[in-house]
Order: C-alpha cells, then structure tokens, then sequence
C-alpha cells in the first residue's frame, strides 16, 4: 500500500491526515511488491515478497514494514514476528503501525520513551489477541498447542528510526535508530560502510512480546549527527533476505529483485522486507 500525493498518512492501526506527507508506504502482508525507487526529499528502495510456503498456503507474511517522507524527515519500521509465537504477523503489524505514530508524535526521541511505549502496546496486543480465536475444528493436540502460543502472547523482532536532514532551522541533520532482534541494520556514509558503530547488537533472543514488551533485554538505541546534508544511505532488511550479508556495494534494483523472487529455491524460503534510505 503506498501512496505519493501531498496528504497522507497511516498509524496507529487508524488512517490520519497530515498535510506535510508526501509519501507513505505500508507493506501489504497478504501480496507482495516488486522492487521499487521513490524519489522525494529521500531515494528509497523498497521490496516485500512473502515464503514460497505462505504464498502456496496462501497465508499472510510475519514481516510488516512502513516508511513515510514528510519533507526533510523520514520514518520508517520493519518487523519481524516470530514464527513459534502466536500470530507473529499481527504481532509484527500492531508493533509497526504503533511504532510508526510514536515516531511521528514524539519530538525528543530516546530510550525511555521508547520503552514505555512498547509497554503502552502490550494493552493493545493483548485486547487483540484476545479477540482472536482458535479454531474449534482443528485437531485436538494443534488446538491444544496454539491455545498455549495464545496464552504465552505473540513475539516480534523490529527496527525503527527517523531521520532528519539539516534546514535553516536546524544546522546538523540527526539520525536515530532502535531496534530488538537479528533483522539487518547497515549504514553507510559515501562509499565506505560504517555499521560497526551500530555494535554486535543484534541477537535473536531480543525482540518485543504482546505480553511483556521487551524481551531479553532493552532496546538498543543509536543516535548521531549527520554532519553533511548527503552522502549517507541506510539499509535493512529481514533475515528472509540475509543473501545480501556479505555485499558491500550498491546492489542494481534486478539484482535485488532476483533475491526477491528467488527462483532458485523454488521462491522465499522466509518472508522478505527490504529497505534502502539514501540521502
């Protein structure tokens, strides 16, 4: 779902209006979307693609991923849920778009605030997932499994940020990230990869649940002044995508939808979220 015209908006679970979007994008976890480029304020390079599996079953993926440029600032979210958890997608999808109306309501973003919005959600998850039911035709022992997934709550990796370029108010640009879990967080600033100051912080037993928030650990967060108004690109990805680990160079937009489709493993052997911020 996405949209490219001057008022748009979506968070919260709710459609809202604000005048200075100008472009929106939601992922639809029931399709996918081929690779595609927005030229705004920001470049973004964006792909969804669900598992072969789920496509052939025709369930929905476990990631969600939102973005949206709102002149000289841009926010974004990907989330991962956890497939052993209970309905890791509306697990990824409640975290996202709640994610994505803190980063647009918040003016000071840090830490704590975060942390106690990822509390705040865990009311909202649990009214959710207590709306949600089993169902009574299943078999016995599945239905006995996923009654106590339904009581354990449901579990999602995320990445979130915002950043914002320098104007005439504002004379250093700030780039602010958070995240929980192993989806992919790169930076790189010209031609050189920076990452490594983002630290070996992204483990797999870390992540957001419905019923406690977060889980292993609090959420790392990186914060930086952007010292020039250009030159920086920012990359994530889920680990549906994890082919792309070892490259270093821009990878061309067919390169990228080759991974998409991934025609030879016979399609996605896990769900795939790929988003690339230039600036």
């Amino acid at each position: 779902m996405k949209r490219s015209f001057a008022n748009a908006e979506a968070w919260s679970g709710r459609k809202k209006r604000a005048r200075s979007t100008s472009y929106y994008y939601e992922s639809k976890q029931t399709g996918e979307e081929p690779l595609t480029r927005v030229e705004e304020q920001f470049i973004c390079r964006y792909a969804y693609g669900r598992a072969a599996e789920s496509v052939m079953m025709s369930e929905k993926s476990q990631d969600f991923m939102a973005f949206a440029i709102d002149r000289d600032v841009c926010r974004f979210v990907l989330c991962d849920g956890v497939g052993l958890s209970y309905r890791g997608d509306v697990a990824s999808q409640l975290l996202g778009r709640g994610l994505m109306g803190w980063l647009h309501s918040q003016d000071e973003l840090s830490q704590s605030s975060l942390e106690r919005k990822l509390l705040e959600l865990t009311e909202e998850a649990e009214r959710e997932m207590r709306s949600l039911t089993v169902d009574a035709n299943a078999p016995k022992l599945l239905r006995e499994v996923l009654e106590e997934k339904q009581r354990m709550g449901s579990e999602a990796m995320y990445v979130c940020g915002r950043i914002e370029l320098p104007t005439r108010f504002r004379r250093k640009g700030r780039l602010w990230l958070a995240w929980q879990g192993d989806s992919r967080l790169r930076l790189w600033q010209g031609q050189h990869e920076i990452s490594p100051i983002f630290g070996d912080r992204f483990r797999t037993a870390e992540r957001w649940s419905s019923k406690n928030g977060p889980v292993g650990g609090k959420p790392h967060v990186y914060q930086g002044r952007l010292e020039h108004e250009s030159g920086y690109r920012l990359q994530m990805y889920s680990d549906g995508l994890n082919d792309l680990d070892p490259m270093k160079e821009p990878i061309p937009d067919d390169q990228v939808q080759v991974l998409m489709n991934a025609l030879h493993t016979g399609g996605l052997e896990d769900d795939a979220s790929f988003l690339e911020i230039m600036w």
